[in-house]
């Protein structure tokens, strides 16, 4: 990445505004930003059974996704799980190679969201893709999308 493109995750002022094809030449830096889910988002990713989602509080359903290195934080005033990072900051569900999303069709609502909502609404952390992830196209992929894309 070249000087000129500093975008830093945790100062919103340096982010792009969102304009549709963006993700497609992003690094997917949208996907090193915590990601808070919801019951209905674990059923989604198959991470929770219906009957356990049913029958069990969050809070049992927290401890046992953080047992297995899933879950990083649980807020039992708002019943939301924040989904463990990888020790880079990736998510756990971003390839690293090809910054593509693995569960894209699954995905959280946070990421189905963003960037019309987040820390900056409109605006999203993007930063270019380097040469060898830029090369992944979407369409030949087959794997999911780069980021957040609203495609």
């Amino acid at each position: 990445m070249s000087s000129a493109v500093r975008v830093d995750i945790d100062r919103t002022e340096t982010w792009t505004r969102y304009r549709k094809g963006l993700c497609e030449g992003c690094a997917a830096r949208c996907c090193t930003m915590p990601v808070e889910v919801r019951v209905p988002d674990l059923l989604r990713l198959g991470l929770v059974e219906p009957f356990e989602a049913e029958h069990e509080t969050p809070a049992v359903i927290a401890r046992r996704l953080q047992r297995e290195g899933i879950v990083g934080h649980f807020s039992h005033k708002h019943a939301i799980f924040t989904l463990s990072q990888r020790a880079g900051g990736d998510c756990l569900y971003l390839d690293g190679k090809s910054r593509l999303c693995t569960v894209y069709e699954r995905r959280p609502d946070t990421c189905r969201q963003h960037p019309a909502v987040g820390p900056r609404p409109g605006y999203c952390p993007y930063g270019p893709a380097d040469t060898a992830a830029a090369s992944v196209t979407l369409a030949s992929s087959g794997r999911g999308k780069r980021g957040a894309s609203r495609s």
